[in-house]
């Protein structure tokens, strides 16, 4: 079994990179600036869904969130993401990559 050492790092360099990418997240958390209106919501929605890897978005203008469902195995960048939502007016103010579903962060925005 003299060949598992030498993998060792390379497992371990692997794991790091995977963890760093967020591909273990579920969904993006956004906090953005410029949520006014439903007309807004309708457009991230529709300009996240043409995005490979994302299954479902949830806005809440009242708590200035955009929620991204990721597929599994699946990550859209934070670079793509906030480009996104820039482009289209908005100020990203914060991504966060979270463990929790997509259902979980609607049912905390509509508890506040």
């Amino acid at each position: 079994m003299s060949f598992i050492k030498p993998l060792a790092p390379l497992a371990l360099a692997l794991a790091a990179m995977l963890a760093s990418t967020g591909l273990d997240a579920r969904s993006l958390r956004v906090e953005v600036n410029g949520l006014v209106c439903a007309f807004c919501a309708d457009g991230i929605r529709a300009a996240f869904a043409r995005q490979p890897g994302v299954s479902e978005v949830f806005v809440s203008l009242e708590d200035r969130l955009v929620a991204i469902a990721l597929e599994p195995g699946q990550d859209i960048s934070d670079e793509t993401t906030k480009k996104l939502l820039t482009d289209a007016g908005y100020t990203v103010v914060r991504v966060e990559r979270t463990e929790a579903t997509l259902a979980e962060i609607r049912a905390e925005a509509e508890r506040d």
